[in-house]
């Protein structure tokens, strides 16, 4: 008898969370890879995105949910999950079908992933709806989850604040670059593209206040250098904002290059011309350029934060808001400042894959 691991893919085509969606696809196809003997990988995928689930191989089985992403959030939201099922249901984010069910005697599971905190730690900077929606979610989180997947012990401890009654549910498995994340052989093309220059600085942007750009931008300002500056991840309607922060940093507006989310190639790309990457957000959010830019080996400088000294740890220099111009000085210093900070970044790399997220989730139902 096969057991069927079934996979919540929500953004396969309604994409809210470029990153989680992109990590529910990895996650997929390493639990593919990984699956245990007598054991398969199936999908449940809102109305629409049956297409886009049989371009991941190797899926068992498809089950098409009866609404389309947005209303199918909504019923989710409220515990009216129809014509699903029970079984072993994995969400590789927040959404899932969260209702009662018999985990002793009809071996139901239903596990969720958490990739950030933000609707706690930062609401103003989110829409309402978002907000309210994310709430929702963890109150039925709280009362029928049988786990719930953190990247690191540091978002694990925020979520005991912000969800107090899932102790003893909470286990920490890290996220990680995608799978054969590497600098593609047309770099330098997909570079003149995007308006990059040769010998950078990239700065994280995602899940980055104000405060957190002003930091970054200070930092590079206070060096006096010449080089170019490309921010990742700011979406569209921030584009103006962090480019007036820039400017009040003293950085010359053709020097920045803003970016909203870029496919894996293109952030490789980008990545591969930098001379550092500067992580300034303090967020309980899961790094996942600094994890990129440590699978490609590049200098890192992060903000001090729980998360960047648990994830990055010696793979990267981690200073407080008042020294990030000193790190940054320090890793720009010389031609073998930079190349010790990259070894250090390649060399913590190799800590994360996707097969090794996959093989703890198996261990993790089995577990359950």
């Amino acid at each position: 008898m096969t057991v069927t691991l079934r996979l919540v893919l929500d953004q396969l085509i309604d994409v809210v969370d470029p990153d989680a969606a992109e990590a529910a696809r990895e996650i997929a196809a390493a639990l593919v890879r990984t699956a245990p003997r007598g054991c398969a990988v199936g999908a449940i995928v809102p109305a629409g995105a049956e297409n886009a689930a049989a371009e991941i191989a190797g899926l068992a089985d498809v089950w098409r949910a009866p609404l389309a992403r947005p209303a199918l959030a909504a019923s989710w939201q409220l515990g009216i999950a129809p014509g699903i099922g029970g079984g072993l249901i994995h969400a590789p984010g927040p959404l899932a079908p969260l209702v009662r069910h018999d985990r002793v005697n009809d071996n139901d599971q239903t596990v969720v992933t958490l990739w950030e905190l933000c609707a706690w730690e930062v609401p103003g900077d989110l829409p309402r709806g978002a907000v309210a929606a994310q709430r929702a979610l963890m109150r039925r989180t709280e009362k029928f989850a049988d786990a719930v997947v953190v990247p690191t012990h540091a978002l694990a401890a925020k979520l005991g604040e912000v969800a107090p009654r899932l102790a003893g549910r909470v286990r920490v498995i890290p996220g990680a670059a995608p799978q054969g994340f590497a600098v593609p052989s047309d770099a330098v093309g997909r570079r003149r593209e995007l308006g990059v220059a040769e010998d950078v600085i990239v700065v994280a942007g995602s899940r980055c206040d104000d405060a957190a750009f002003a930091a970054a931008f200070s930092a590079i300002g206070s060096r006096g250098c010449d080089r170019g500056v490309v921010v990742l991840d700011a979406a569209a309607e921030e584009k103006s904002r962090v480019r007036d922060l820039a400017s009040a940093a003293g950085l010359a507006p053709e020097r920045v290059s803003v970016h909203a989310h870029l496919s894996a190639p293109d952030r490789a790309s980008v990545l591969d011309a930098a001379s550092a990457l500067v992580s300034p957000s303090a967020l309980s959010a899961f790094p996942w350029r600094a994890v990129e830019a440590l699978a490609l080996g590049v200098p890192i400088v992060a903000m001090a934060s729980a998360v960047h000294e648990e994830v990055l740890l010696d793979g990267a220099l981690i200073a407080p808001v008042e020294s990030l111009s000193d790190a940054l000085g320090q890793v720009l210093a010389s031609d073998e400042s930079r190349k010790r900070y990259a070894v250090r970044a390649a060399d913590r790399g190799r800590a994360f894959s996707w097969r090794d997220h996959a093989e703890r989730v198996w261990a993790l139902h089995s577990e359950l």
